[in-house]
């Protein structure tokens, strides 16, 4: 009896050690990115863009700046509407972090979690304006090396399968702001990696 215990212990601790990690799929007319999250070194990021996924946060939302050999941004809730003058100027943080005002959400911001992660192709990194701790719900996706951006943005996951998508978003043709000129929406959600990758 003691040894089935003992078995049964193990086989718990094994499974608990290989439990598989979620991934974020963004859908869009192109196809899918399947997303990979680097939860060791920005936690608080990958907590927060889990969460407006989760509810739906991103849903309807476009890439709404793309910059050839550059990134594509998205993640802006203003982009939903047909007004494109107000678009990368929205969103928050999906918890409070600290920063902002505890008691209004769209004034909450993420801390920077800064790493040797590199802005490499496909390296999904956080929006941001020059405060260091303003990270919203706006996030880019590296559509070439980007290494002038590394240890001065929050890279927080890589896309592990849709490059070829990111490519074809970024060269759709697009207006004076870089906004596409036909709208690239998304919808966003969090499954297991093997589900994600056998779709």
């Amino acid at each position: 009896m003691k040894q089935i215990s003992i078995v049964l212990i193990g086989l718990l601790f094994m499974n608990a050690c290989t439990k598989e990690e979620d991934v974020a799929v963004v859908s869009t007319r192109f196809g899918d990115l399947v997303l990979e999250f680097y939860s060791d070194v920005a936690p608080k990021h990958v907590e927060s863009f889990k969460i407006h996924a989760k509810n739906g946060y991103f849903d309807g939302t476009t890439f709404h700046r793309i910059i050839p050999g550059f990134v594509i941004q998205g993640g802006d809730p203003n982009s939903r509407d047909d007004d494109r003058m107000n678009d990368g100027q929205g969103g928050h943080a999906a918890k409070y972090y600290g920063f902002g005002d505890e008691t209004i959400d769209s004034t909450w911001t993420i801390p920077a979690e800064f790493s040797d992660r590199p802005h490499l192709t496909g390296a999904l990194s956080m929006a941001r304006t020059p405060d260091e701790n303003s990270a919203g719900s706006q996030f880019f996706i590296c559509a070439g090396p980007v290494h002038q951006l590394d240890n001065k943005y929050t890279v927080f996951g890589q896309v592990i399968s849709g490059l070829d998508v990111i490519q074809q978003i970024v060269n759709t043709p697009r207006d004076k702001r870089d906004n596409p000129k036909e709208k690239v929406e998304m919808n966003v959600t969090i499954m297991s990696r093997s589900k994600a990758l056998e779709e």
